[in-house]
């Protein structure tokens, strides 16, 4: 099963460039920066985003794995 992440960068990105990265949702911010979540197969995978991340010289802001939410919690 893959791991959800939640990467968060500086500046805007329109919503056509989800396919170069992966498919993650793009959300843009009010506050001038870009969030990209979904799922990353492996840390190669993870780490191949992140060098896509710095060849458009985007400042990364923040990276975390999103912890799954169980139904079996009460």
């Amino acid at each position: 099963m893959d791991n959800i992440y939640h990467i968060r960068v500086k500046g805007h990105l329109d919503a056509s460039w989800s396919n170069w990265f992966n498919g993650l949702q793009i959300t843009c911010r009010e506050d001038g920066a870009t969030d990209l979540v979904g799922p990353i197969a492996d840390q190669a995978s993870l780490y191949g985003l992140l060098l896509k991340i710095r060849d458009l010289s985007l400042p990364l802001l923040s990276v975390n794995r999103v912890e799954p939410i169980s139904s079996d919690n009460p």
